[in-house]
């Protein structure tokens, strides 16, 4: 074994380098070690208070589920899964809208979120950034960041400088919450994925004076846990002892780095690449780091789905349960000891937070859906590999062997990597297919040695089986806390000692021989079931069974051992009891840590005692039996959530058995159609009477913006201070007479649109493509009359800034709004501009909803997307049927809500696709739902058509407010079809009833145009 090198284990260094950069003058330290002495690790694993964990986390971002009181419920869905831990980004931009004014309050305040992960027992990865890519609008950076001149993400002073208020607040919120101080987060990444660059970047790349001042500001702020690295890809970059440019200064302490082997093709769910599966994980993590943790920071939960793309149910058939047997065990075969799959819950690209290359939804083909459902069989097979690690405290310390064909099986299509029990007795195995790829199964017999000699498995009979993508865990000599578990061939899902019994469970694959063995001089007794060949060999009990649906128990001595298929595990759940010591609900050590086995339903959170009663709390969306080992002695009642059940009690195996009965609720939904829809114009700029004299002056004659001016003045919308959100411009000029055509440029990243009017007359759209960020479009004008004035009303969709993952480029300044234009008869600088987007601009009025959450429609600027707008003067008129002609209306309405209580039931608002003449119609829209912009739909590009809304947005109990703008572009008009309300399967659950968010209601905006 190495030496250890725990987080005490240095003290600062005596060498330190000055340095004046940037907003401040610091102090970089070479080393931060010797700060803390609770989170520490080795070369092996994390140690939190001396005790090892294998981080097992998954990927949640806070600000995509905008419901404070419902991250509780994440957080106890991640933890069922045998999780300990959750990785989160912080989207700067929805912090600091404007320069020098952080704001994290509201939905938006981080208390709430480390709070209730400390009340699941959830450990937290901090990642604030200040770059965190995450498919948000800027990468996370906040619109302003374009009018620097320096390159983002380098040592350029102005860019540093602007990173300081930022990183001193969200790093001194992340240090109150800190393991030190009471709180869930025990490690904290900073930066995120600096690993791509192009020639010229400031201070060369990669440069430790920048990965240095970030690492100091996190350092200065409070954080004292260890500070972790994540590569885009391997390159060892600010890995303990890697010198970049002669430097150590922005080393880190853990070094990790991502993955996504199967990119992001989700337009081909059932294609695997060949050569994906990485193969050199450990060799490369042993030149790199051989002295930390091997963290897989990022690893493929999920994948994004772009604009036109098929929708996220492939990308979860892509990343589906095979994948992660397969993929996840190659991790582990790689001897991984912190993983965090991204994402495990994606959530929602509410108010304009995305990035260009995605729609609303960011589900990401997650274990968990956008609506917080678990349906997914991914759920499921995650938790039986989850609980396996949770029990397996010897695969802590193994030490990965070399993988091989042939050596440990007959069949030279298996590949097999063995890890071998280092300190232990413990040996594992992981078999996968050769080609990893194939579909077809492959038969085999096991040859390992053991604590009784070389073994043939199995010994009664009868050849393994491995199916077509698929990988499994084979172990020897696997203590079950002083049981030895000689071998077995099938998948371990939990083990646990309970008063006077162990009890081991596992499972197989559909109709596949297993055998395992328990060294004890007691004889194997079928107490449940049947078909389980049993023999005495060698002082130890073997048992042989083909996997069937029927469960088995077989009795050896005081071990009993379930015997599952996997479809029958998947309802297994192992809830932990709360410790009363330091570690409270976190998961710990097998043999410190309290749990009962349960067989139940759809979801099981958490077990607890109350006055001589076993409770359980948990989720129900069917009628099932319930089961319960391990009750603890003394108690005398059962009760899931709020009911009290009858048991009976299993004179063998001492397990409690009920029936959990569901009672699905009625829903009573409203119609939309039926709704009494008000209507208001919501283009009024191109009317003869509009005033724009409080429009912002399009004014500039130069710009910061790396793209080079092609106009007399800027028309970049962040020049003036607009990032988000539907942009309009109106230029002014004069006719000659002899004006033609007009060719405009303009761009708002994929999928797009843009349409123009000349005064009130109609003269054409780009009605944008998945793909195209920009266009260029020339419409033909009507006769205009010599002297008279006239004004060109242009309308631009902003679906996001770009990313800056590469960094050089500064792709996220790639600029919004009007890029060149030319009016034929006219100079360029004969059209005098206005620009407007959300109403004030950096100065947003919105501050519950946050920066980015209102764009430039006339309605938007006047708030009446909020709740109670003054309506009553306003038509009748429902999106239903729709404008006649291009423009934008905007339709509003209220409805109240009444579902019954302890249900949740997931709420998305639907919209059909509409034809004209066959042809889809050609109009875009957004979904405002109590003044909260929860969907943008675009008709002629999808593909996303349902949109979710979590309650605590909506108001279940009460009234609702919803406003729909529905943006015609042709000339035909647009209306909405089949748009509806619809309700998912009602879960009756143990969850409290969420808590409204702020919404505030409509006041006359002081200034609004």
């Amino acid at each position: 074994m190495k030496v250890l090198r725990a987080i005490t284990a240095f003290a600062f260094a005596a060498q330190a380098a000055a340095l004046s950069i940037g907003g401040k003058h610091m102090t970089v330290e070479r080393d931060s070690d010797g700060l803390q002495d609770i989170v520490t690790y080795d070369e092996h694993c994390l140690m939190v208070y001396g005790e090892r964990i294998f981080m097992f986390s998954g990927e949640f971002h806070p600000f995509r589920l905008p419901v404070p009181s419902l991250w509780l419920d994440v957080f106890e869905k991640v933890k069922a899964l045998g999780f300990n831990a959750v990785s989160f980004y912080v989207d700067w931009a929805l912090l600091e809208g404007k320069p020098g004014v952080y704001s994290a309050e509201g939905v938006f305040a981080f208390e709430p979120f480390f709070d209730a992960a400390k009340e699941a027992g959830i450990y937290l990865l901090a990642r604030p950034g200040p770059y965190i890519n995450a498919e948000a609008s800027g990468g996370g950076f906040p619109g302003w960041l374009k009018r620097l001149t320096g390159q983002l993400r380098t040592r350029a002073p102005d860019f540093l400088a602007a990173t300081d208020n930022y990183m001193a607040n969200i790093g001194a919120a992340i240090a109150k919450a800190q393991i030190t101080n009471g709180g869930p987060v025990i490690l904290v990444q900073p930066e995120n994925e600096y690993t791509n660059s192009i020639s010229g970047v400031t201070g060369g790349f990669p440069d430790p004076v920048y990965f240095a001042y970030v690492k100091k500001q996190l350092r200065d702020a409070g954080i004292v846990v260890p500070l972790i690295n994540n590569d885009a890809s391997p390159k060892g970059y600010f890995a303990p002892g890697y010198s970049v440019q002669g430097s150590m200064e922005g080393n880190v302490d853990i070094y990790g780095h991502d993955n996504y082997p199967l990119g992001f093709d989700c337009a081909n769910p059932r294609t695997w690449p060949s050569g994906n599966l990485p193969k050199n994980f450990h060799a490369l993590h042993e030149q790199q780091s051989p002295n930390t943790p091997y963290a897989l920071v990022e690893f493929q939960g999920g994948s994004f789905d772009p604009w036109g793309g098929l929708g996220f149910d492939q990308c979860s058939e892509l990343l589906n349960m095979e994948f992660e047997r397969v993929f996840y065990k190659n991790d582990f075969a790689s001897g991984v000891a912190i993983l965090n799959l991204y994402m495990i819950f994606g959530g929602t690209n509410w108010g304009n937070l995305g990035h260009p290359g995605g729609y609303t939804s960011y589900d990401y083909g997650a274990n968990i859906g956008e609506n917080r459902e678990v349906i997914r069989e991914k759920y499921s097979e995650l938790k039986l590999e989850a609980n396996f690690l949770k029990v397996s405290p010897a695969y802590l310390t193994s030490s990965v062997g070399t993988g091989t064909t042939g050596t440990y099986t007959d069949s030279s299509s298996i590949f097999t990597t063995p890890l071998f029990g280092n300190g232990s007795t413990t040996n594992f195995y992981v078999v996968r297919h050769s080609d990893y790829q194939t579909l077809d199964a492959a038969t085999y017999k096991l040859t390992v040695t053991t604590s009784k000699g070389a073994l043939p498995v199995p010994q009664l009979g009868g050849s393994l089986t491995l199916s077509g993508r698929d990988s499994k865990w084979h172990v020897t000599d696997y203590d079950l806390g002083g049981t030895n578990l000689l071998y077995s061939s099938a998948e371990i899902f939990t083990w646990k000692k309970f008063d006077g019994k162990t009890v081991l469970v596992v499972y197989g694959g559909p109709g596949e021989q297993h055998e395992l063995a328990v060294i004890s001089s007691s004889s194997a007794k079928i107490v449940e079931g049947a078909d389980v060949t049993t023999k005495s060999v060698n002082g130890s009990a073997v048992l042989n069974w083909k996997t069937s649906s029927t469960r088995r128990v077989v009795q050896v001595g005081s071990l009993f051992v379930y015997i599952l298929d996997r479809n029958s595990a998947y309802n297994y759940w192992v809830p932990d009891f709360v410790r009363t010591d330091k570690f409270g609900a976190y998961s710990t050590s097998i043999e410190n840590t309290a749990s009962v086995i349960v067989q139940a339903g759809y979801l099981v959170r958490k077990v607890y005692i109350n006055n001589k009663a076993l409770h359980i709390d948990g989720d129900l969306n069917a009628t099932v039996p319930i089961k319960v080992q391990g009750v603890p002695a003394g108690l005398n009642s059962l009760h899931f959530n709020s009911a009290r059940l009858d048991y009976k009690v299993d004179s063998v195996t001492g397990e409690w058995a009920s029936t959990l009965q569901y009672n699905e609720p009625k829903v009573n939904l409203p119609d939309l159609s039926s709704l009494s829809w008000k209507y208001l114009d919501n283009l009024p700029e191109i009317k003869s009477t509009y005033d724009d004299s409080a429009w912002t002056k399009a004014d500039h004659t130069t710009s910061n913006n790396p793209f080079k001016l092609q106009t007399p003045t800027s028309l970049f919308s962040s020049d003036y201070g607009y990032h988000t959100g539907v942009l309009l411009y109106r230029g002014h000029f004069t006719a000659t007479g002899s004006e033609s055509t007009f060719l405009i440029r303009t761009q708002g990243g994929s999928a797009f649109g843009s349409s123009v009017w000349l005064n009130e007359t109609y003269i054409g759209s780009w009605p944008g493509i998945d793909k195209a960020e920009d266009n260029n479009s020339t419409y033909t004008l009507p006769n205009l009359t010599k002297g008279s004035n006239y004004v060109l009303t242009v309308v631009i969709d902003n679906n996001g800034l770009d990313e800056n993952f590469v960094v050089g480029p500064d792709e996220m300044k790639s600029p919004r709004g009007i890029l060149n234009y030319d009016l034929a008869g006219h100079e360029q600088k004969d059209i005098s501009w206005k620009l407007t987007g959300n109403l004030g601009g950096e100065d947003y009025i919105d501050k519950a909803r946050g920066p980015l959450n209102e764009g430039g429609l006339y309605a938007e600027r006047q708030g009446f997307t909020q709740p109670y707008p003054p309506n009553r003067q306003w038509a009748a008129g429902s999106s239903v049927k729709g404008i006649s002609a291009a423009g934008v209306g905007f339709y509003q309405a209220s409805f109240s809500l009444d579902l019954p209580n302890n249900y949740d039931i997931p709420l998305s608002f639907s919209f059909g696709n509409t034809t004209i003449d066959g042809a889809t119609a050609d109009y875009r829209a957004q979904l405002w739902v109590n003044g909260y912009q929860f969907g943008k739909y675009v008709n002629n590009i999808g593909p996303q058509s349902e949109f979710p809304v979590p309650e605590g947005v909506l108001n279940y109990h009460g009234q609702n407010w919803l406003a729909i703008e529905l943006w015609a572009q042709q000339a035909s008009g647009a209306q909405l079809t089949d748009f509806a309300l619809k309700a998912g399967t009602p879960v009756w659950t143990s969850n409290d009833r969420p808590e409204m968010v702020p919404r505030p209601a409509y006041t006359k905006r002081p200034g609004a145009y």
